[in-house]
């Protein structure tokens, strides 16, 4: 068997904007994915779904595999033939034992390769607003590592001259030895008056940063209440976070937003949210799966041109009916003079990408502003044609059915429960770290509360729903969202959780 390939990757400090584009595109070719603690898991849904997941951190409540194990695991992977991914959070090579890890794998012959990240040493500062050099305030900077005792005889860290070092000193990973990095830096000779900050979880939406000097940081950190993981910096910079602090005042900073789509379609929705400052957890309650080999659908591509109108409802239906058509070897001339009605502005460019126009656009995005559209433009006798989900409202039928058409309603794509949550969702809800959940549609409605067995975890949680349909199905579970989208499309939903959170503020 031939030998696998290793890539020692870097996946930033947090934010999974910062994950690098070869990064990704290399996450996406790995069969064995090695992972740590700060990862986000936003990362790891790039992953293949059939890839093997390997947890390599430090949590209470899991077993820390120790570094010559995890060696080990890189090693025996690759030698199975693999494509196999080191992701560690920041770069490889500062302070994460990347080095350790190539050594490990040139020893055994297998080729690898390294792709770093951006570390936190200069990205977490700049998301607090504290740049690591300024032209007017210090030309350098210097990253020491905080896992070292500070009072131990043989250190390697050299304190007298870091203490009189004029430029700004950042300290990865010492939060529970920042009494001990400030003594030995004070007592060395660095004014206790020297400005000094600590950014616990930078990047990310969670962002807590207590600031001070060397004399009074360490009150500072204990009333805020930073613990780990967090940086330290050091320096005249920090006083220009009242300035160039930008990433705290974006208008979803802060939040944590659940968003549960199928997973196909969530990717849009989760950037919006990440754009904003908040965090995206993707968590879908349905599955879409293709009807492509159903008799009525077959039927129906074959003879589209029969028909006066075509009645798209979401994105979904679109891409349904023309990967049949696809898959039947149909051209989409095929649909002759059939006029085109789509609801929402998202299936009609899905629609328009095809080089279709669509005639009918009703205002209101839901089956009832699709009958307001087309009463003056149907006639009796009409055929219509309407892919769809298993699950859709029976309103928009009916409804042309008594304008007279003669409509022709065909299952597309099948809507299904997901069986479960992620055990992290689950965690997150006990622990009440998810402060907006999102639905989408009444399926998704339908689905959560199928998926969360105690409801008790739904206590006084924000709910933001996309339109009244979806609204009305939450309300029959004795839930009233706090939010709802004006114009019933994801970007309307956005809106509203933007327009709510500023006015929360």
């Amino acid at each position: 068997m031939e030998k696998g390939y290793v890539y020692l990757i870097g996946a930033g400090p947090g934010d999974p904007g910062l994950m690098t584009v070869k990064g990704k595109r290399c996450l996406a070719e790995a069969d064995t994915v090695v992972y740590d603690r700060l990862v986000n898991n936003r990362i790891l849904s790039w992953v293949r779904s059939d890839a093997k997941l390997i947890y390599a951190g430090k949590r209470p409540d899991h077993h820390t595999l120790k570094q010559n194990e995890i060696n080990q695991v890189l090693v025996d992977e690759a030698l199975q033939g693999k494509v196999v991914v080191r992701l560690k959070g920041g770069d490889p090579y500062v302070f994460g034992r990347g080095g350790e890890e190539a050594e490990a794998l040139f020893n055994e012959g297998i080729p690898f390769e390294v792709v770093p990240g951006i570390t936190s040493a200069i990205a977490v500062p700049s998301y607090a607003g504290i740049p690591v050099t300024h032209r007017t305030l210090t030309s350098t900077f210097t990253v020491i590592t905080g896992h070292e005792d500070p009072m131990k005889e043989d250190s390697q860290i050299n304190w007298p001259r870091l203490a009189t070092d004029p430029g700004t000193l950042i300290f990865l990973m010492g939060v529970e030895r920042l009494p001990k990095i400030v003594s030995q830096l004070v007592s060395n000779g660095k004014d206790p008056e020297t400005p000094a900050a600590l950014i616990q979880w930078g990047t990310r939406p969670q962002q807590k940063t207590a600031v001070g000097t060397l004399e009074t940081i360490v009150e500072a950190v204990a009333r805020a209440g930073i613990t780990s993981p967090a940086i330290i910096i050091v320096g005249a910079v920090v006083n220009m976070r009242g300035v160039l602090g930008w990433f705290e005042k974006k208008p979803l900073f802060g939040q944590s937003i659940l968003v549960t789509r199928a997973r196909e379609q969530a990717s849009a929705f989760s950037e919006l949210i990440e754009r904003a400052g908040g965090e995206a957890l993707e968590a879908p309650t349905i599955i879409i799966d293709s009807n492509d080999e159903d008799p009525a659908l077959i039927n129906a591509v074959h003879n589209t041109a029969g028909y006066d109108w075509i009645v798209f409802t979401s994105v979904n239906g679109v891409e349904a009916f023309f990967n049949c058509m696809a898959k039947e070897g149909i051209d989409i001339r095929a649909l002759g003079n059939a006029r085109i009605c789509a609801i929402g502005p998202k299936t009609r460019e899905r629609l328009a990408a095809r080089g279709l126009i669509v005639e009918a656009l009703p205002e209101r995005f839901i089956a009832e502003g699709v009958i307001d559209m087309l009463k003056p433009l149907v006639k009796t006798g009409d055929r219509v044609l309407v892919p769809r989900s298993d699950l859709a409202r029976a309103t928009l039928i009916e409804a042309l059915n008594s304008l007279g058409c003669e409509v022709n309603e065909v299952i597309a794509y099948h809507t299904r429960s997901c069986q479960s949550f992620d055990e992290d969702i689950i965690d997150r809800l006990k622990a009440h770290t998810i402060t907006i959940i999102t639905l989408t549609s009444s399926s998704t409605a339908r689905n959560l509360m199928a998926l969360v067995e105690d409801r008790a975890l739904l206590d006084n949680m924000v709910f933001a729903s996309i339109g009244p349909a979806t609204t009305a199905t939450l309300r029959s579970y004795g839930i009233e969202p706090q939010i709802e989208a004006k114009e019933y499309t994801i970007r309307g939903l956005y809106d509203a959780i933007v327009e709510y959170c500023q006015k929360a503020e």
